[in-house]
């Protein structure tokens, strides 16, 4: 492994500095803006093993949450650009892009793109007695207008934004409930008090396979491979629904080519072993695997889908 890393090492890195030829000689920090236990957190580990396999140092998962993961990015965009300080980035930072006033740090120019590492779509969660279906969701919420509530795991976080677009395009008027976290959110689904929750697959998944949550459809475009018998919502009565999590490595803006091309190359043969892809897609994730230009480029569309879509429904920065 070591000898494959050296020759890898010697093709990219000749141009660089004599420091960058060393790289990685000590651990490096993968801050998660989010608390521990979550999928971001799940993943990054996961993620993390396999890369001190390839690269020989240790990859620290750093849980920073806060501020729903404005504080964790802010502390990756202003570290120094030389390969040690990286961030796993989600869906909420586009979000936050658009939602909360005189952000510190700039998404799109602050950092710098290495790969999209899973798409995570969420599933439309319902405890068993609330409907069957999203069809019959779609009715029942329609009959009685703003008596349903769908949690969220804080205003502005994209399972937010993905219930505000579904009560776009379903005619519904599902009020809005946020709470300070996924987990928190989820209690609150199982239990009952809240009727309909876009849950991250991971959390959810042990819920619907026990029976104490009913699974309606996932908001990605195509079915997930994780949770297949699950239709889509676009399928199961709301036409174009297309609404996912993800998550996204990246680097200081300023961090060497040669490094960011090493931490891509690594990242995506991470991608495609066998064992972590049936852990990704147990989970309900889909692996992606990118260049850093096509994860550039869907960052930018990102950021521009969710200001079209809070400004539709006239949400303001704050």
């Amino acid at each position: 492994m070591r000898v494959r890393h050296g020759l890898v090492m010697t093709l990219i890195l000749a141009a660089v500095p004599a420091w960058a030829q060393q790289y990685p000689d000590r651990p490096i920090r993968l801050v998660v803006p989010f608390v521990a236990g979550g999928a971001t957190d799940i993943v990054s580990r996961a993620l993390g093993a396999r890369l001190s396999q390839a690269l020989g140092q240790t990859f620290v998962v750093d849980n920073r949450g806060g501020a729903g993961g404005v504080i964790g990015t802010d502390i990756v965009a202003k570290a120094p650009p030389d390969g040690y300080t990286l961030l796993m980035a989600s869906a909420a930072n586009p979000a936050n892009a658009s939602l909360v006033k005189n952000l510190s740090h700039d998404f799109a120019k602050d950092l710098a793109p290495i790969t999209l590492v899973v798409m995570a779509p969420y599933m439309l969660v319902v405890p068993p007695g609330v409907a069957t279906s999203v069809q019959e969701l779609i009715t029942f919420a329609k009959a009685k207008p703003g008596s349903f509530n769908f949690a969220s795991s804080g205003t502005g976080s994209s399972q937010h934004l993905t219930g505000v677009l579904f009560n776009q395009m379903a005619g519904t008027n599902i009020v809005h409930v946020p709470y300070k976290g996924a987990g928190a959110a989820l209690i609150d689904v199982v239990s009952g008090q809240i009727q309909v929750f876009f849950a991250a697959i991971p959390g959810a998944l042990p819920y619907v396979k026990g029976g104490r949550l009913r699974g309606l459809g996932v908001t990605s475009a195509k079915r997930s491979a994780g949770v297949a018998d699950v239709p889509t919502i676009a399928e199961a009565g709301v036409p174009g629904f297309d609404m996912s999590g993800w998550y996204g490595m990246l680097a200081p803006r300023g961090t060497p080519p040669a490094i960011i091309k090493l931490l891509n190359a690594e990242t995506v043969k991470a991608l495609a072993n066998p064992q972590l892809r049936e852990l990704l897609v147990g989970m309900g994730l889909d692996p992606i695997g990118n260049t850093p230009a096509e994860f550039g480029a869907f960052i930018a569309a990102e950021i521009t889908k969710y200001r079209k879509l809070t400004q539709s429904a006239g949400m303001k920065p704050e």
